[in-house]
């Protein structure tokens, strides 16, 4: 079993203006975990992402002689590479997830990581044409129809600012094309109140799926995408994309000015290239958008070509076996030992 002292949600925020907005939650937090970790010292400490705030829980358990393993690295190769110094002080092992990681890292100096292939790759498979019919099936969809998926991301912000021009594109896309239905998920953490005054009056044929997630990307002829691990998700199941997000204005103005990345969303980092379009802040219109989905209508040359870089990309992901391959480093660090 596990005990949670805080809620992740009430940590999980993207965003400078977004993380003032929570300062005394997450400091309320950092105390009362450094608190536990003097009390009663685990034999390893794993950190999951989320730099900031579990960089300085490493500081916290190096001090007391905890060995730390941190799973799924902080993205120091997009911004603030100084941090890697920071890392390699404080962690006794870094096991990462994509491809590029190890690499970087080493790179610059840090030698205690491994690339550990992507937990995606255990998680997401490709369902076959049986279970995408019983899908349309379930949710009384008639087989000609082209499916689109909208997917907003999972968080409030993040659905308050996406959707709008999500549904302005579904909009423009209906007068186009005949037959045509969106799909919308639920993430776990919303309920449709969350999301009715969003979608109040639009009119659309929107269909609204609180399961199936992976069933309803698969089913998808191609899915307008908030950026962010979803596009690595649609990669392993080849489903064509448009790439969007909005932070606020000072968040973006901040950012924009310390990001190193040459893109910002996942599958084009992974790929190394431009192979799926990203539309961000002011660029990040329903026209645009609506010319960036039309370019990989199915059928076209353009959903073709980015089903097949899809594929590279995924190939590029490792092996199913992460998970386990990451618990076993664990559990070796854990026996060596190597907090002090």
């Amino acid at each position: 079993g596990v005990d949670i002292m805080f809620p992740a949600e009430e940590l999980a925020v993207v965003g400078i203006a977004e993380v003032l907005s929570q300062l005394n939650v997450i400091r309320r937090a950092l105390k009362g975990i450094g608190q536990h970790l003097r009390r009663r010292p685990p034999a390893l400490l794993i950190l999951i992402d989320f730099p900031d705030f579990n960089l300085i829980l490493a500081a916290k358990a190096k001090k007391l002689g905890i060995p730390v393993f941190y799973y799924i690295s902080p993205q120091v190769w997009a911004w603030r590479q100084g941090r890697v110094k920071t890392i390699a002080r404080r962690v006794t092992k870094l096991a990462v997830i994509l491809p590029f990681e190890q690499e970087f890292f080493q790179r610059h100096g840090l030698r205690q990581v491994e690339f550990v292939g992507h937990p995606l790759v255990d998680q997401v498979s490709r369902p076959d044409r049986k279970a995408i019919s019983d899908f349309r099936a379930r949710h009384h969809i008639a087989p000609g129809c082209r499916l689109i998926g909208l997917l907003p991301g999972s968080r409030r912000k993040e659905i308050q600012a996406m959707l709008p021009i999500f549904l302005k594109t579904a909009a423009l896309l209906k007068k186009r094309h005949r037959d045509i239905i969106f799909l919308l998920p639920l993430a776990p953490s919303l309920k449709q109140v969350d999301i009715a005054p969003l979608i109040a009056g639009t009119n659309l044929p929107l269909k609204i799926i609180t399961e199936e997630r992976y069933l309803l990307m698969a089913a998808s002829d191609l899915v307008m995408a908030a950026s962010g691990t979803v596009t690595l998700e649609l990669a392993l199941l080849r489903t064509p994309m448009v790439v969007c997000y909005r932070l606020s204005a000072l968040t973006y103005f901040l950012g924009h000015r310390l990001i190193k990345a040459a893109f910002a969303s996942l599958v084009n980092l992974v790929a190394g290239r431009e192979i799926v379009k990203e539309l961000l802040q002011k660029d990040f219109t329903a026209p645009n958008l609506l010319e960036a989905v039309e370019d990989i209508w199915p059928g076209s040359a353009g959903n073709k070509r980015m089903r097949k870089e899809l594929a590279e990309v995924a190939a590029s992901l490792g092996h199913q076996g992460a998970s386990a391959k990451a618990a076993r480093l664990a559990i070796a660090t854990m026996e060596e030992g190597g907090g002090s």
